[in-house]
């Protein structure tokens, strides 16, 4: 879950911090040491021991490159079929499913506790972590630590943020070596924020801890109460795909919500053709504009968007749920002729890439700075507009077609 925004604040801080590493390393690591210095204070306010303070600090360094990717944050960067395409493929569902079938007894017990749909739950688990296997590598100190004494837009959020991991670290709820996560600090197997932790994370598993990272129980039930506080209502859908009318001009927007009869009176119906049914209220969602996929929402997708407010994010989590629980994935295409690409297919194209020369790293499917200049370089060798994009067409030319 993590934090967003405009990007130049945090730009022009990286810029200069960096430079005063480079030209004045030891004047900028002292002034680093006496932020963290100031900070003890801070902490111990918050109820964090001295000793908890001193052992998770010591020795820490800043991490320059966590101000960068604040400014890279793909659920508001890029095209929404690409993001749903990466997040959403078969591999996931595959995986989803078989996640599903180990932790059975864990979801049961989230559902039944909660009220929220487990499929749900494991939706959310899938798009935050890919079901345990990306949780993230950067200590959340370290990470923290930085956003803290460095200057960005949002210095002192983050300030709260390394506080809370030190609560978490003091109440010996997670290990100091355990917790690694995102740039941002979100951690665990659905990716809380430390300061969501303090707040809603249980202890599923009744071993005295809340863990969410080395107890999937612990962190399926913290997700489920996330959810909850957000919200959930139990029984009620997160929505639908729905057919639109050609020329339709009324109200969109997921909180412009009207009852389902008003919705059947303006010739809306499911997408495979059945009456909208129910007497609740929805919106009427179209991420893509008129010619895309189109879905009434409810209130139970407002809880998804509040994990990460973004309406791609909320999406994401709401087809692979339903994907999960065996039902099909969104119907109407994408108004693009450069289809999106899967995890699978994104591979391919960075191994093609590699076949070339170009270096791509490894060929893991996710697309960085070095496969986005490959990718131009390509495009432009063939003849079409250089954009880095991983699509259809590029895979295409590299595959020779």
């Amino acid at each position: 879950m993590p934090p967003y925004g405009d990007g130049m604040t945090s730009r022009i801080a990286f810029a200069f911090l960096g430079l005063s590493i480079l030209v004045a390393p030891a004047a900028a690591q002292a002034d680093f040491r006496a932020c963290l210095e100031g900070l003890r204070a801070q902490a111990a306010a918050k109820g964090v021991s001295g000793a908890t303070y001193d052992a998770a600090t010591r020795g820490v360094q800043p991490d320059m490159e966590v101000l960068k990717l604040m400014d890279n944050q793909p659920e508001f960067k890029t095209p929404i079929w690409d993001y749903l395409g990466f997040l959403v493929d078969e591999e996931r569902v595959e995986d989803g499913r078989a996640a599903m079938r180990r932790h059975g007894q864990a979801l049961a017990q989230a559902e039944g506790r909660f009220g929220v749909d487990r499929h749900i739950i494991a939706g959310v688990w899938g798009v935050e972590s890919n079901f345990g296997k990306d949780i993230g590598k950067r200590p959340l100190i370290q990470s923290l630590a930085t956003l803290s004494c460095v200057p960005n837009r949002r210095q002192g959020y983050f300030r709260g943020e390394f506080f809370a991991t030190l609560k978490i670290i003091d109440d010996g709820h997670v290990r100091a070596d355990r917790l690694t996560g995102s740039w941002a600090g979100a951690f665990g197997h659905t990716q809380f924020m430390p300061s969501t932790f303090l707040r809603l994370a249980v202890d599923l598993d009744g071993d005295g801890r809340r863990d969410v990272v080395d107890s999937v129980p612990d962190a399926l039930g913290s997700t489920a109460n996330f959810l909850k506080k957000a919200g959930w209502s139990s029984g009620l859908p997160w929505g639908y795909e729905v057919r639109v009318p050609g020329g339709y001009s009324g109200p969109t927007g997921r909180k412009n919500r009207r009852p389902l009869s008003a919705w059947a009176a303006a010739g809306l119906t499911r997408i495979d053709g059945r009456p909208l049914a129910g007497d609740y209220p929805a919106g009427l969602l179209m991420p893509a504009g008129a010619n895309g996929p189109a879905f009434l929402v409810t209130k139970n997708f407002d809880a998804l968007y509040s994990y990460n407010a973004a309406e791609s994010y909320g999406l994401a989590i709401a087809v692979l749920s339903d994907r999960l629980r065996g039902a099909p994935g969104i119907r109407t295409p994408w108004p693009t002729d450069d289809p999106p690409l899967s995890r699978a297919e994104r591979r391919e194209l960075q191994r093609l890439l590699a076949a070339r020369g170009y270096d791509v790293g490894e060929p893991d499917g996710r697309i960085g700075e070095k496969s986005r200049n490959a990718i131009k370089a390509v495009e432009s060798q063939v003849g079409m507009r250089p954009t880095g994009r991983a699509g259809g067409k590029v895979l295409a030319a590299l595959r020779g077609r």
